[in-house]
């Protein structure tokens, strides 16, 4: 019997399904703050708004990948259980906005994500907070290896998808440190699109097919990272990353954390297991999904819905009745 079969047979709960209600709850909850100048108010509304719906879902799920510390975070800190503590055990990565200074300022790319995956599956990389980044389709299984050159990645990815190198369109995060990688990049002949914040979208889109993005690289957030790589499993896209430290104190923070410095990790490595969720609502416009909007009486939230196991990508549009949230 096929998978499909199998699924079809053999149908099961779908968490993603319920998980994005917390992420539609803190999307409508910083509505009122966007571009409202305040990246803090937005982010406290957002948070409280997640955990308060990520109590009523059945798992127990602990959070990886957090809002901090517990002395640094009153709420979704790394190590807090959410959920009911009924259902299965999972691991969590949240970013309630990730995007905070877009939000603030009303400019387009930044969502409301989580992602989980089963217990003791996601990689603890917070001791090192940053990690250098590519990934692309499937097209690029076998293809890409991040220690090569930008230009001779960007050239093999041209050929495994047929097209001229001039038609790739490279994501990266317009930040001082990637100067070079961007006349890098402009070098090989492809073209660079400049996001402001958010690689998690970067990359999702990078590794959806029908978007005008081939290839997201550079270094960014560790966690995101590791949630990037919970959609990218579900996409049957290509990822890998190396881990950055800052200085040299980072690095032995992260030896001592357990990490593996030099190690190449590739989407197993980051989040293990074939039963991987991510849920993104968006919070402004963007790529990946439209933006949370006021009509009248009702908000409109778009969600994007991923899950490994069954390989399926769903969107979800929903309308929300004011009076109830606002």
């Amino acid at each position: 019997m096929t998978d499909s079969g199998h699924l079809y047979e053999h149908p099961d709960r779908n968490l993603a399904l319920e998980l994005v209600r917390a992420t539609e709850a803190a999307a409508i909850r910083a509505q009122p703050f966007i571009g409202k100048g305040d990246k803090n108010a937005a982010d406290g509304a957002a948070v409280d708004a997640m955990r308060k719906f990520l109590g009523t879902v059945d798992f127990d799920g602990v959070i990886v990948i957090g809002e901090g510390e517990k002395d640094k975070a009153p709420m979704l800190f790394n190590g807090e259980h959410v959920g009911t503590g009924r259902g299965p055990a999972c691991d969590i990565a949240v970013d309630p906005i990730d995007g905070t200074s877009l939000t603030a300022a009303g400019r387009q790319n930044a969502i409301s994500m989580l992602a989980a995956s089963d217990r003791g599956t996601m990689l603890d990389a917070s001791s090192v907070f940053y990690m250098n980044k590519i990934v692309t389709d499937a097209d690029g299984i076998g293809v890409i290896d991040i220690d090569r050159p930008i230009g001779d990645n960007i050239r093999a990815l041209a050929k495994a998808k047929g097209k001229d190198v001039g038609d790739i369109r490279v994501a990266v995060l317009d930040r001082p440190r990637h100067q070079q990688l961007i006349e890098d990049i402009r070098a090989a002949g492809a073209g660079t699109r400049l996001m402001l914040d958010g690689d998690v979208a970067g990359g999702i889109n990078a590794a959806r097919y029908g978007t005008r993005i081939d290839m997201c690289v550079g270094i960014g957030g560790s966690p995101e990272g590791v949630a990037t790589a919970c959609a990218i499993k579900a996409l049957g896209g290509f990822i890998q990353t190396r881990l950055a430290p800052k200085d040299d104190d980072e690095r032995q923070k992260g030896i001592d954390a357990g990490l593996d410095i030099d190690k190449l990790f590739e989407a197993d490595d980051l989040v293990a297991g074939d039963n991987t969720f991510f849920v993104a609502t968006g919070v402004t416009d963007g790529g990946l999904v439209a933006g949370v909007k006021r009509l009248g009486p009702i908000i409109r939230t778009e969600s994007i819905v991923l899950r490994s196991h069954s390989g399926t990508i769903r969107r979800i549009e929903a309308d929300h009745l004011v009076s109830k949230w606002l």
